[in-house]
């Protein structure tokens, strides 16, 4: 399941992929475009007895599903906090005191708790740990998601996210499991307070009036939305997203890139949408540990080397590594140019692009 994992092919094989993925436009192995998306299928609320839930599955056969649990739990106290909770004392301000009990909201990122699940892998692979730290970075790196579940000064919700991968991983799973989780807290309803300051909290019983945690975007109101992370990859000049397993075996570099996409008016085709970089990580393709090819003339089945005295494999393997030659395989060594990250990057926050493109297909699917 790791980045790493090995792709039965050739140096020949990977050398023709690394050609026509270099040209322009790209001539990828299913034939979509370089910005096109693999096709999916995606629902939500599959689980009756979750907060928020979703499912999605992609066109190879790859699927995964989230749930969301939410509990009332009580804030600890810090040991700097000197502050006194007095009955009544909540309701006893006028306007500038309710607006900066608004912005003294405070979240921590103990207040979600995320478990990814992976197919023949166990909870502390460091595989399924590293899924579960992106994932959690992302969502949390603003603070707005914490500051969410905030109820008062006394009591906060605790939620549970529960991230599964139904299938093996036919490919690297970030970008499904991404999806699937911003369709869950998409999807995902609160019970609606009825207690006033910072009292013991009581809810409605009407599910049906149970707000959402992020709540469709108005006119009058810009809203907040959960980050998506998007897998992105550069192989000569062309700039790849969503890569198979077969593509990461030829790329030169490859980014996860975090984004949310907040709405400041309903819109479609990114119309009122503001694009934010939330992170960036590297991600370790497995081009890196592909054998090197063998050219015809230092091969000793084409009859090279035949009377010439033998040379050691360790050198021999130097000068193919050195040597580079056209439709010759060479695993690509070293890190990636900032330039090149930069493209990158640039690319997944281009106005009107691909996350645009993602996020309101996402926004289409019925919440319920």
């Amino acid at each position: 399941m790791a980045s790493t994992q090995h792709v039965l092919l050739s140096p020949a094989e990977l050398a023709y992929l690394h050609a026509s993925l270099s040209l322009t436009p790209p001539i990828r192995p299913d034939g979509r475009t370089r910005t096109q998306f693999r096709p999916l299928v995606a629902e939500t609320g599959i689980l009756p007895g979750a907060n928020g839930s979703a499912r999605i599955c992609f066109a190879d056969g790859t699927e995964a599903i989230v749930g969301v649990k939410a509990e009332v739990e009580r804030t600890q106290s810090r040991h700097d906090d000197e502050t006194v909770y007095v009955e009544g004392a909540a309701n006893n301000g006028g306007d500038g005191d309710a607006e900066t009990k608004e912005d003294s909201r405070t979240g921590d990122s103990s207040w979600a708790e995320m478990t990814v699940e992976i197919p023949g892998l166990r909870d502390d692979d460091s595989g399924t740990a590293f899924l579960a730290a992106m994932l959690s970075e992302a969502l949390l790196a603003d603070g707005e998601f914490a500051r969410r579940l905030w109820i008062n000064r006394r009591f906060h919700w605790k939620l549970y996210l529960d991230i599964i991968l139904i299938s093996p991983p036919l490919s690297y799973p970030l970008p499904l499991l991404s999806l699937t989780t911003h369709l869950a807290l998409l999807s995902t309803r609160l019970p609606r307070l009825q207690s006033e300051g910072d009292e013991d909290p009581f809810f409605d019983d009407d599910w049906a009036a149970a707000p959402h945690l992020f709540p469709r975007p108005t006119t009058t109101t810009p809203t907040h939305r959960p980050p998506i992370t998007l897998l992105v990859m550069a192989v000569g000049d062309s700039i790849i997203f969503d890569p198979s397993k077969e593509e990461l075996a030829v790329a030169d570099v490859a980014l996860a890139v975090s984004v949310s996409g907040d709405r400041s008016e309903p819109g479609e085709g990114g119309a009122g949408r503001k694009l934010r970089l939330l992170s960036i990580r590297t991600i370790d393709p497995p081009s890196r540990l592909t054998p090197p090819g063998v050219a015809n003339a230092a091969n000793s089945a084409y009859g090279a080397g035949n009377g010439a005295p033998q040379k050691m494999a360790e050198a021999r393997t130097a000068e193919a590594e050195a040597a580079a030659e056209e439709g010759v395989w060479r695993a690509p060594r070293g890190g990636a140019k900032r330039a090149v990250l930069g493209a990158l990057v640039q690319k997944v926050l281009e106005a009107g692009g691909v996350v645009d493109e993602v996020l309101d297909a996402l926004e289409g699917v019925d919440l319920g």
